[in-house]
């Protein structure tokens, strides 16, 4: 019995070492989790059950477990790289079959999905036309449709807050021109946009009335003047009307004609101090191209372009799983859903029991080397011992062959 016995310490020591070499070939694997050879001993079933002579009959593999423990975390200089700090998997298709991976190390294929070096596609959020994430079943992240370019928007509302010194006279030429210096009090400008995405310069001229009274005239593109409006001012120095002035501009770009907007005057003020514009906002902008892509914490990716606007182009979805341990390995940093693993709860990073994601960053693999390298040495020395224990046995039973 004593050959059965070495024979299956032999077989688990070999499967050891099969555990241990492929931790050590996967050492710098992104998003490897090490494996660790699990062994129970062997004993023969009696009718009458176990006693104090009875002897076991070796050992045999009872299984092999991954160890699910967080990696390093490695910063890279790509974008779209991610680590998972904390618990889950990303949630991958492979045509539609849904897989699992700890590796974050993603790209833009041609046709625009965000891919793993295996081809696989990241799944998450879509977005809606307001570029709101809308949370439903998960879909293929695409980002081709953000690199035709942000549509250009035509301005709807600009906002200027200025001060306006309440200790200046009049002007001494009464008859207003944008040419004479002479004739208005100050001036400014704000940008605006048309619907093609056509940038146009409206200048705005201040003109001081009467105490607490001021007119105000406007320009685009050094064009005709328009107004005046009158703007009125208490005496504490706050604007009491109007707030919001409507305006209107012919353009002769090809776009929408006129170009209508409102001028929210809301925070301007006349105080015993100089001019100074002291806010100026407007919500148009040109068009734009893609120029680069960010991830947060929460997963959100969202597109930067040449117009210096930005846009939400989806969110990417993380799984956990019950017992991670009962998932079956893919190959290609892939596992799949099993009976043992559970279903996946499926969210976004950083909720429930989710970990959140490092951008630009990867999870190095778990393998301790220097621990496998001892391990290594440690299942030699078993491998050894076993092999010895067959060999005595078989002078052993050399020796009873030989008897006369």
């Amino acid at each position: 019995m004593a050959f059965q016995q070495g024979l299956s310490g032999l077989n688990i020591a070999s499967k050891a070492l099969d555990a241990i070499s492929n931790n050590v070939a996967n050492s710098t694997t992104v998003g490897f989790k090490q494996s660790t050879a699990q062994f129970s001993d062997l004993y023969a079933s009696t009718l009458g059950g176990g006693g104090q002579s009875q002897i076991g009959i070796g050992a045999t593999v009872n299984g092999v477990a991954q160890q699910f423990s967080q990696g390093n975390i490695t910063v890279t200089s790509n974008p779209l790289d991610l680590a998972i700090n904390g618990d889950g998997f990303f949630r991958m298709s492979d045509n539609g079959s849904v897989l699992y991976t700890r590796n974050g190390q993603f790209s833009v294929d041609k046709n625009g999905y965000i891919v793993n070096a295996s081809g696989y596609r990241l799944t998450g959020y879509g977005t809606d036309a307001d570029d709101n994430i809308v949370v439903t079943a998960p879909i293929d992240l695409r980002i081709d449709t953000a690199l035709s370019g942000g549509e250009p928007r035509s301005t709807e509302e600009a906002d200027l807050a200025v001060n306006l010194d309440s200790r200046l006279a009049t002007p001494v030429n009464t008859t207003f021109s944008p040419l004479a210096t002479d004739s208005f009090s100050y001036s400014t400008s704000l940008t605006a946009y048309d619907s093609l995405g056509n940038s146009h310069i409206m200048s705005l001229y201040f003109v001081k009335t009467a105490a607490n009274a001021w007119d105000l005239h406007t320009a685009l593109d050094g064009g005709p003047t328009t107004g005046p409006t009158a703007l009125a001012f208490n005496s504490n120095g706050g604007l009491t009307a109007p707030a919001t002035i409507a305006l209107s501009f012919p353009v002769t770009t090809g776009a929408a004609s006129p170009l209508a907007f409102d001028l929210d005057l809301t925070g301007s003020t006349q105080f015993g101090s100089a001019f100074s514009v002291n806010a100026v906002a407007q919500d148009g902008f040109a068009s734009g191209r893609l120029s680069g892509i960010s991830v947060s914490p929460e997963g959100v990716l969202q597109g930067r372009y040449t117009n210096g606007q930005s846009r939400n182009l989806g969110q990417v979805v993380m799984a956990t799983f019950q017992n991670p341990d009962g998932m079956t390995q893919l190959g290609s940093n892939a596992w799949g859903e099993t009976s043992f693993s559970g279903p996946p709860a499926v969210g976004t990073p950083g909720t429930g029991n989710r970990g959140g994601l490092q951008p630009a960053a990867v999870e190095d693999s778990n393998v301790d080397l220097t621990a496998e390298l001892v391990n290594m040495i440690t299942q030699q020395r078993a491998y050894q011992a076993n092999a010895q224990s067959i060999k005595t046995q078989d002078q052993i039973m050399q020796t009873l062959v030989n008897l006369r």
